[in-house]
């Protein structure tokens, strides 16, 4: 690995201001899913050194979050500077860490590097309220406070994103946090909180805890009672554990969990731009995102012609090594992704799918899968309810709009939906219809720090970005002032 900065390569990780490594000595292994080349060796922490970070943000949380919130978001402005500075550097370990092709890479660190731009003004904006008195003699105010320390696990596929999106709201606020980053993608979380400390945040302010055994590191996290707070991007499965955990202590929970987004294309859509926007959707990360278009629902009347001009463009999709700056399809983030794409793409053929292109391992061998269109795909096959999480884009038919809406709603899950459509009724009928927390409408990207993301149903509760990120992270506290 080439960096412009080699020391942004750690083999230690971040807690209490200093660089550490596990107690024992333990570590393990980050490796490139390309070519299963070691990328680096970081701590193996356990459940001994998550308590002291936990203890670490603890001691930090009152001077933090008694400075006021310009000096806090003049530290986060330094930390985004710095993120910035280090674009390039940030996307070739995320590149060779988990497989996203290096241009996507770059696009994330910029992504990532906005929340924390982001929250450092919105942090000053942390309102309250002065509620008109039912008494002369009393006067009735809202403040808004910091929730306290914070417990952030955050998965593989966007390394940098899904950890400045939930750590620049909680450090804006005055709240500490331990982060948790997968075990698959740990090297981008530990360049990144190189860069805070070279920012000035003071020691405790943020931890990060390294693992390749999250269960006992993630109960902890969970269930201490100093942890105030919890926000998880993941699985809807490891979710509902955690949340259960939380339970115990009445911790507050913001979590974005599993999707299953349909992509609706309408007889009045603009196809060309409906292909352009399915693919987007559809195979961003190689198809390895919560929110990429899961199920693409064609209406029949141009289901043929959508399904033949969909195939032709995504067969000339270039699949290859993620360092190079001409692959737009990487390998999948390990094997076990790999075998569940292949389990999911064979139960669709054998239940009566066809294959436009594609449809199975790649001749680079590895974790790469190649491009893949299924067509005729049914409700009964497992890729309708299961997130494929790699990149196959299964077509189904429908007719009516009715259909559409019912169809697509019929999930547990309720992260993004996305449709084409040309009429304004349409739009709007479609959009009200749909339940989900975000929709695209006529187009396939919907993300940026600006809006609030989330989900309904088994895809979470809170949201990110936007104000309503930074609330996540505040308590409402009266104060009803009497003797006036």
């Amino acid at each position: 690995m080439k960096l412009n900065d080699p020391t942004l390569l750690h083999t230690e990780t971040y807690i209490d201001g200093q660089w550490v490594g596990a107690d024992g000595g333990e570590a393990f292994d980050v490796v490139n899913p390309a070519d299963g080349a070691v990328v680096g060796s970081v701590p193996d922490l356990g459940v001994g050194e998550t308590r002291r970070a936990i203890d670490s943000a603890n001691r930090a949380l009152p001077e933090w979050r008694a400075l006021t919130a310009k000096k806090r978001a003049s530290a986060l402005k330094k930390w985004h500077t710095l993120l910035m500075e280090n674009v390039e550097d940030i996307a070739q370990i995320m590149s060779l860490e988990m497989g996203k092709p290096i241009r996507e890479s770059r696009g994330e660190a910029v992504f990532g590097s906005n929340f924390v731009e982001w929250f450092a003004e919105e942090g000053k904006r942390a309102y309250g309220e002065i509620i008109p008195t039912h008494d002369v003699s009393k006067r009735l105010l809202v403040v808004r406070q910091p929730i306290g320390v914070v417990g952030a696990i955050t998965p593989w596929n966007f390394p940098l994103a899904m950890i400045t999106r939930k750590v620049a709201p909680a450090l804006a606020a005055g709240c500490t946090v331990v982060v948790k980053p997968a075990e698959d993608s740990p090297l981008t979380a530990l360049a990144a909180a190189d860069l805070a400390d070279r920012a000035g945040l003071p020691a405790g302010v943020l931890n990060i805890i390294t693992t390749s055994n999250p269960e006992p590191v993630g109960q902890e996290i969970s269930t201490n009672p100093i942890i105030r707070k919890i926000s998880f991007t993941g699985s809807t499965e490891v979710g509902k554990h955690l949340m259960a955990n939380a339970a115990g202590t009445v911790k507050n929970v913001s979590l974005e969990l599993g999707g299953n987004a349909p992509f609706i294309v309408f007889d009045d859509a603009d196809m060309d731009a409906a292909v352009q926007g399915a693919i987007a959707s559809k195979y961003r990360n190689s198809g390895q995102t919560c929110i990429c278009a899961n199920r693409i629902y064609v209406q029949a009347g141009i289901y043929d012609e959508f399904a033949k001009k969909f195939a032709e463009a995504v067969s000339s999709l270039k699949v290859g090594a993620a360092v190079d700056d001409a692959t737009e399809i990487g390998p999948l983030v390990n094997q076990d992704a790999l075998e569940k794409v292949e389990t999911l793409v064979t139960d669709a053929l054998e239940k009566g799918a066809g294959v436009l292109t594609g449809g199975k391992r790649h001749a680079l061998g590895k974790t790469y899968y190649e491009v893949t269109v299924l067509t005729n795909v049914t409700s009964d096959m497992r890729v309708a309810s299961e997130e494929i999480f790699g990149p196959v884009a299964p077509l189904y038919r429908f007719e009516t709009e009715d259909e559409a809406i019912a169809l697509a709603n019929d999930t547990t899950y309720g992260l993004a939906s996305y449709f084409y459509a040309g009429d304004l009724g349409r739009i709007w009928r479609v959009s009200e219809g749909l339940e989900y927390g975000m929709i695209g409408i006529n187009t396939g990207l919907i993300s940026t720090e600006l809006h609030p993301f989330g989900g309904v149903k088994e895809s979470g509760i809170g949201r990110e970005g936007s104000h309503h990120g930074l609330s996540e992270f505040l308590e409402t506290k009266y104060l009803c002032m009497g003797g006036i």
